[in-house]
């Protein structure tokens, strides 16, 4: 059977991504053999629609299970659409999450565990697009949409991790160098246009 699991790198050894549409890799790995193949995530950037089609991505390449740390509402109905089981709240190394699912210890998420837009800006009208950065109008930003801090939506309690201070603190410096990569792709870019590209 094949799985996907949200990384923030391409090996077995890497870090569950708590982001589904922004991870920087989906692993498909056929849970019998173990056998992987790393997937560099085209969704990243998108100013919208990253979760919906990170989810259609998963789709084409016949994923019947997906581990992550959370899934916003259009990503979990693509999922649903598609017939592809979703398991939120998931932490610690890609094999680690592979192992646990394989021992039965993990289980299917029934809806969402976040708010659309999750993992984009750090609240209500930050983040990139709608009139803040990609100038598609209105004035309205992609942040969380909450104005939370850290990306949890107000009224809600994160799901349930187990991992370690040591363990928190490099996932969250691979998530930094992560996002300064993807602000660097997108500088890139918008020199390109500037430059008329």
């Amino acid at each position: 059977m094949k799985m996907a699991v949200t990384a923030t790198g391409p090996s077995l050894d890497s870090q569950v991504e708590a982001r589904f549409g922004r991870c920087a890799y989906f692993l498909i790995i056929d849970a019998d053999t173990m056998e992987l193949e790393a997937v560099e995530n085209p969704n990243i950037v998108l100013g919208g629609g990253a979760g919906i089609q990170s989810a259609q991505l998963m789709a084409e390449k016949d994923v019947k299970v997906v581990l992550t740390g959370n899934c916003g509402p259009n990503a979990f109905r693509t999922f649903g659409a598609a017939g592809i089981q979703v398991i939120v709240g998931v932490s610690g190394t890609v094999r680690e999450a592979v192992e646990q699912f394989k021992s039965g210890a993990l289980a299917s998420a029934s809806g969402p565990s976040v708010a659309s837009h999750f993992g984009v800006g750090g609240g209500a009208g930050q983040g990139m697009g709608r009139g803040r950065g990609m100038g598609r109008g209105m004035g309205r930003g992609m942040g969380i949409g909450a104005g939370s801090p850290g990306g949890q939506p107000v009224g809600t309690t994160p799901p349930p991790q187990k991992i370690s201070r040591e363990d928190e603190l490099a996932m969250l410096k691979q998530q930094a160098d992560d996002m300064t990569q993807q602000m660097r792709k997108i500088q890139e870019r918008i020199e390109q246009l500037e430059q008329g590209e």
